[in-house]
């Protein structure tokens, strides 16, 4: 028996909102919504997915680690698309290089890659 994945569920005031946050700023794809207006929905990016839940799941300001393999790159994917970026990519003394986002829930994603690989 093994694990295959985890899926964050997140918080959210408004699915809608949150689904096109991840897919309009951070670059992610709609996967799935469930209701009108959605209750609950998924998006993905490769093999990341993170599921949003309007009642029931969490709460605001959730923390959430990505693993990518350049946080630079994906800076520069979505630097410019009205992500709110609180910290851009900065080496830190635990071996990531890693940059700060805040959702619409006041959730942060910390977006980063390990330096041991540079």
């Amino acid at each position: 028996m093994k694990f295959l994945k985890a899926v964050p569920i997140l918080y959210s005031r408004d699915v809608e909102i949150s689904v096109t946050y991840f897919c309009e700023c951070l670059k992610f794809e709609n996967k799935w919504e469930w209701d009108h207006p959605p209750t609950f929905a998924g998006v993905y990016r490769d093999e990341v997915e993170v599921f949003f839940c309007k009642e029931g799941q969490g709460g605001p300001g959730t923390w959430l680690s990505l693993v990518v393999d350049d946080v630079d790159e994906y800076y520069d994917l979505v630097k410019d698309s009205g992500a709110k970026i609180l910290i851009g990519p900065e080496t830190k003394e635990w071996n990531m290089r890693e940059m700060l986002i805040e959702c619409p829930d006041g959730h942060i994603v910390r977006v980063g890659h390990n330096t041991n690989c540079d």
